[in-house]
Formats: C-alpha cells, sequence, structure tokens
C-alpha cells in the first residue's frame, strides 16, 4: 500500500492548545496506540508537568496585578513628658491606607512574560508527550522484533531437531557421517543459546514498557506482530516545513526568546520608579481648654531614586541583553538543524524500506529455493549435509532479517514523528 507524506494546509501553531485526549501524538497500529494512549495517562512525569502548565497558568493574573493595598495605624506628634494626647494640637492619632503603583506599562509585561512562560511550559508538556509516545513505540516494535525472532527460533529448532533425528537415524544405519550427527547438535545448541537470549530481551522489552507507563502490576504485555509493509513517500520540503512549524522543542526556544525580549523591556522600565501613594486620616482630640480640633487628612507619593544605576539598572539591562543572545543563538540552532534531522531520518527510512524489500521479495525466495534444491541434492548424495543445513538455516535467516527492517521502518517513522512534532497526513495507513 502507499503512504504519501503531505503538510495540512494550515498548521496551528498556538503553544496553549493541548494534545486531544485520547489521540496519540504519533501515527501508531491499534495495539501499540492503545499502548501510548495508556502511557500519556498515567505517566507520572507527564502529570507532573500537566500540572506545572496549570500553576503557570494561574501565575499570569497574578504576575500583572496590583500589590495588596497596606492598611496601617500610626501615632504623631505624641509628647514624652505627659503622653497626653489633649496637650498638644498636633497629636493625632492616624489611620492610613498606602498602595505601591509600579511605573506605566510593568504591570503588562510582567503578565505578559508569566504567560509566555505558560506557553513554554506547554510546548515543553507536549514535547515531553511526542519523546513518551516514541519511546513507547520505538520500545514496542523492539518487543514485536524479539517476539517474531523467537517464533522463527522455534521452527528453526524444529527443523533442526529433525535434520538431527534423521541423521542419527543414518548414522545408526551405518548410512550417515558422525560429524553429521554433531553438527546437527551444534546448531541445536546454538539455537538454544539464542533462545535464552531473546526470552531475556523480550522481560527487559516487557518491563520496559512497564515502567514507561507506569504500569502498577505486571500485566502482558501484547507485542506487536504481522505488521504489512510501509510504502511511505516523501516530499521533503514539505516535511520540513511542518518541523519548523510544529516541533515542540522550536516553539520552546521562540519562547525563550520572547521571554528574553520582554526581559529587555522590563530591564528599561527599571530606570523609571516605582510609586507608593499614601492616604492619612489623623484624629485629634480636645485641647487643654476645651477647645475641639479639626481633624487632618494627609498624602503623600514616594518614589525610588535610580541612585545606584551602574551596579543595578545597567547590569540589569545589560543581563536582559546577554540573555536575548544566548537565547536567539539556540533558537537559531535548532533552526537550521531540524531540516537536516528530517532529510537524515527520512533517507533512512527510504533505504531500510529498500533492504527489507529486498530481502522480502528476492533474498527469502532465492534462499527458499536454494535450500529445496540443496536438499534434493542431500538426499541423491550430491552435496554435504553441512551445505544442505546451512541452506535451510540460511533461508529463515533472512526472513528474520526482513523482519528487522521492518520493524525499524516502524521505528524510524515514529522517530520522524517526534521530529515533526506531529504526525504527518498520509493517504492510507498500514498496521497490524
Amino acid at each position: 500500500m502507499l503512504f504519501l507524506v503531505t503538510i495540512p494546509g494550515m498548521l496551528l501553531a498556538v503553544v496553549a492548545a493541548k494534545t486531544i485526549h485520547g489521540a496519540p501524538p504519533i501515527w501508531a497500529p491499534p495495539g501499540v496506540a492503545q499502548i501510548i494512549e495508556e502511557g500519556l495517562a498515567q505517566n507520572k512525569e507527564i502529570q507532573s508537568l500537566e500540572a506545572q502548565v496549570e500553576k503557570l497558568k494561574e501565575l499570569v493574573p497574578f504576575a500583572g496585578a496590583l500589590e495588596d493595598p497596606r492598611l496601617g495605624l500610626a501615632v504623631l506628634n505624641l509628647p514624652t513628658d505627659t503622653f497626653s494626647f489633649d496637650q498638644e494640637a498636633m497629636t493625632q492619632k492616624q489611620l492610613f491606607l498606602s498602595q505601591r503603583i509600579p511605573w506605566f506599562g510593568k504591570l503588562g509585561l510582567r503578565s505578559q512574560r508569566q504567560a509566555l512562560e505558560a506557553s513554554r511550559q506547554q510546548a515543553v508538556l507536549e514535547a515531553k508527550k511526542l519523546e513518551l509516545a516514541r519511546k513507547i513505540a520505538t520500545t514496542c516494535y523492539e518487543l514485536g522484533f524479539v517476539v517474531t525472532s523467537l517464533k522463527i527460533n522455534e521452527r528453526l529448532t524444529n527443523m533442526v531437531s529433525q535434520l538431527l533425528r534423521a541423521a542419527e537415524t543414518k548414522y545408526a544405519a551405518g548410512m550417515g557421517l558422525q560429524h553429521e550427527v554433531l553438527q546437527a547438535q551444534v546448531e541445536s545448541t546454538k539455537l538454544l543459546d539464542e533462545k535464552i537470549t531473546l526470552n531475556r530481551q523480550r522481560r527487559t522489552l516487557e518491563d520496559r514498557i512497564r515502567e514507561l507507563i507506569n504500569q502498577e502490576s505486571f500485566m502482558p504485555v501484547t507485542a506487536p506482530e504481522g505488521l504489512s509493509d510501509l510504502d511511505l513517500t516523501f516530499d521533503l520540503e514539505d516535511l520540513k516545513d511542518q518541523s519548523l512549524k510544529a516541533n515542540p522543542w522550536l516553539r520552546v526556544r521562540q519562547a525563550e526568546v520572547d521571554q528574553c525580549a520582554v526581559d529587555i523591556q522590563l530591564a528599561e522600565k527599571a530606570y523609571w520608579p516605582d510609586m507608593d501613594f499614601k492616604l492619612a486620616y489623623g484624629q485629634r482630640d480636645e485641647d487643654l481648654t476645651g477647645r475641639d480640633l479639626p481633624d487632618l487628612v494627609s498624602t503623600s507619593v514616594v518614589i525610588n531614586i535610580p541612585l545606584w544605576q551602574k551596579n543595578r539598572q545597567d547590569k540589569k539591562l545589560a543581563a536582559a541583553k546577554k540573555g536575548r543572545e544566548a537565547a536567539m543563538k539556540s533558537y537559531r540552532h535548532l533552526l537550521e538543524a531540524l531540516p537536516y534531522r528530517v532529510d537524515a531520518l527520512a533517507g533512512e527510512i527510504l533505504n531500510i524500506q529498500e533492504n527489507y524489500r529486498l530481502y522480502a521479495d528476492a533474498m527469502v525466495l532465492q534462499a527458499e529455493q536454494w535450500a529445496r534444491s540443496s536438499l534434493t541434492a542431500y538426499e541423491v548424495g550430491k552435496v554435504e549435509f553441512n551445505t544442505m543445513i546451512n541452506a535451510k538455516i540460511r533461508r529463515l535467516r533472512f526472513e528474520r532479517q526482513a523482519q528487522r527492517y521492518l520493524y525499524s521502518v516502524y521505528q524510524k517513522r515514529a522517530e520522524l514523528e517526534e521530529v515533526l512534532g506531529s504526525s504527518p497526513e498520509t493517504e492510507s495507513t498500514g498496521g497490524d
């Protein structure tokens, strides 16, 4: 079947948008897709990142809000000889309210920076989801290959066992050679060793999948088997364009650049003073003559003076500019590297597909013909036992190598989609 990878007409780059619940961020066959969904729902690191995103979103209005006003009580001009409130006319009990007002534009910039931090963390979350989905998918495909290898190993073991029984029968009848029996025994032992190794790999991969999805109990993991050929074709320019629009790590770098730009504006605003407004009401008692003294109202404005500008505001602005320079270099590095990653992965997929077809369509068939011909020739004494058994083993080894290439295509596709930032559109979809 044919898979044509194209670019959607419009890719939304809104970093606050979340992955649709229940839909894996990368394409996978149904069984693997279900494991990916389970991992995204249960993985503790993903849950932690989601909580961090929500925390940062809650802080956006906080960052742009005024500080709480301050309410205070004071006693003014109280004489220390009598501590009497009616001795002096200026003695008063004061109630005041003060409010700090940042210079114009500071609150908006602080809110904007916090929103950018939330957007950055959202992009990190999406990148981690893609990374987790890719890890689960590639591990599942590796497990599928190991399970397939175990089945091929079983077929090889049964075949060698049959040949061993036949060689022993011929040797017992005086028509065969002892080294044929010994060779069959050696091949059988090698296959047993291979089976032990494959079983160990299978357990390791199953545990790795359980770890990735935070599975609480040792439930069985179903390996993907019987995968169909992915006849993938790529429009490299479209894929590169998609990676530049949808790759979440690039959006993380862009958010960092934008944050640094806001930091520069805040550093420039730091040269301008914040203002403390104060309104006070002073209550006075009657004086010693019984005269009713009027209460007093006071107001004041206090500003900070940038007296230590060279060591404070100048340094803060210089640091903000250096931070933006570093963020820009990081962004440009990834911007320039992404197309090369896409090109390398796409080229690798196409090459592995050619290897798979070479083995599946030609070498396995040729090895099958060789095995049948060798068996016929051995039965009439035209070839040795060694040639015949190697031909039959080679045929199944080629089948295993073809499966290795097929599972590698699926693994590399998952890696490509992680770099792209989303699953590319296809005309059709292969699977189990």
